[in-house]
């Protein structure tokens, strides 16, 4: 798994390759650890090369909406492969976090 993270002016845009599962959860909120804190509360996360995530990566999202969430910003993911979008669904994290 691959995390791309650049920030163009207020917004930080993030591309994640691969899967997030017990193997690459770690990688994964070592990657994104930093948006949580950072001056750009606004970020954009492409998932379009996410394949599948475990319930580890879930719980990565949530903490990453709350801390966005907590400095007035906005998360987004997007291009969301159904499959995944469906693990969305199902657990209600669709509910919570914006999907486009």
């Amino acid at each position: 798994m691959t995390v791309t993270i650049n920030n163009e002016g207020a917004k930080t845009y993030v591309v994640i390759d691969g899967r997030i599962d017990t193997a690459t959860a770690g990688e994964f909120q070592d990657a994104v650890a930093p948006l949580m804190t950072s001056e750009n509360p606004d970020i954009e996360i492409d998932c379009e090369k996410l394949s599948y995530t475990s319930s580890l990566g879930l719980r990565m999202f949530l903490m990453l909406q709350k801390s966005v969430q907590s400095r007035s910003g906005v998360l987004v993911l997007k291009n969301m492969q159904p499959s995944v979008r469906e693990v969305f669904d199902i657990t209600g994290f669709s509910n919570i976090i914006k999907i486009i």
